[in-house]
């Protein structure tokens, strides 16, 4: 089963990689391609589109240590529902307090 990590990494630093490895890397994971049908289609061997996959996944996997980008979405969107939960029950106070908790996050 494909990594839906790396697909989602993807969309988060497909800027930063090589087109080609960006390329081969969506083809994959985004198209569901095999290695065979990538290869064919870029005209490069099954073993140069894996090798170039397999590079592409460890840089993604690097940028989000250093970066973190998709750990903070994922802690704003929980964030972001706990001020829905606050909202219901019509308490200002917390409501705001929630809100200065998710300014905090996103600046941090």
């Amino acid at each position: 089963m494909k990594n839906l990590k790396i697909s989602y990494l993807l969309d988060f630093y497909k800027n930063i990689l090589p087109e080609k490895q960006y390329n081969a890397l969506d083809l994959y994971y985004n198209e569901d391609l095999s290695l065979a049908e990538i290869a064919s289609e870029v005209g490069i061997t099954r073993q140069g589109v894996r090798d170039s996959i397999k590079r592409g996944e460890s840089e993604l996997l690097k940028l989000e240590e250093k970066l973190m980008l998709m750990k903070k979405l994922e802690s704003i969107e929980e964030k972001v529902n706990d001020i829905k939960e606050a909202l219901k029950s019509e308490d200002l106070n917390l409501v705001m307090q929630k809100i200065d908790i998710t300014l905090d996050e996103i600046y941090k």
